[in-house]
């Protein structure tokens, strides 16, 4: 793969690069500011990128700004925020254009290179992962769309695992049921979301952004 990576501090900056290098793939570039995390997304059009949510210069949000006005220009753009903070919020924005490729990784939980690597790649596939407390904060919060509202307690548990990034098989495993039965609970969320087979189907990625914005 060949990867962007946006991170102001150093030592974490220089730990990815070595990371990624020792998997095999390259670097293209890795800088520690929105405006050349920009730049560099044009420039390069990566498999992937690696973002530090909040960069210089205000430590906002310029990571994430960056990433969506890249993506606006190159459609799925792959591209997996790294943060310190749960905030719902960033996984909505980058979920809104419902082109998947996207993830969202809590920094301090990133303890397996290995791990993390595959996750990378996954989002680098066109997958969508999102860290398990960040799906847990979202479960929390009030449903407030019919439509989910109607799912069954079984069924938003498959959707939040679904928003985890996990397969069928990742989902059964997680809840210890067969992958035939995964397969008709996951008919029943996009039945009851009214999400229907089409020529373009990403009814996961749909049937995640309907559960991030319930």
């Amino acid at each position: 793969m060949r990867v962007v990576v946006a991170e102001d501090h150093f030592l974490l900056r220089d730990g990815l690069v070595r990371l990624l290098g020792a998997f095999g793939h390259e670097v293209v570039a890795a800088v520690d500011n929105g405006a050349a995390l920009l730049e560099s997304l044009l420039a390069e059009r990566p498999d992937v990128a690696i973002v530090d949510v909040r960069l210089p210069p205000d430590f906002a949000d310029e990571g994430l700004r960056a990433a969506l006005a890249a993506r606006r220009e190159v459609p799925a753009l792959p591209v997996l925020l790294l943060s310190q903070y749960v905030e719902p919020l960033y996984a909505r924005e980058l979920l809104a254009d419902g082109a998947g490729a996207v993830g969202y990784v809590l920094k301090d939980r990133v303890t397996d290179g290995a791990e993390f690597v595959r996750t990378i790649e996954q989002v680098a596939a066109g997958g969508t992962v999102m860290d398990p407390e960040v799906v847990s904060k979202l479960l929390a919060r009030k449903i407030r769309d019919q439509r989910l509202g109607s799912l069954t307690a079984r069924e938003r548990e498959v959707l939040g695992l679904l928003a985890q990034g996990r397969s069928n098989a990742g989902v059964a495993e997680s809840l210890v049921v067969t992958e035939k039965a995964v397969a008709k609970h996951i008919g029943n969320i996009f039945t009851k979301l009214g999400l229907y087979p089409g020529e373009s189907d990403n009814r996961r990625v749909l049937a995640v952004l309907a559960y991030l914005e319930g």
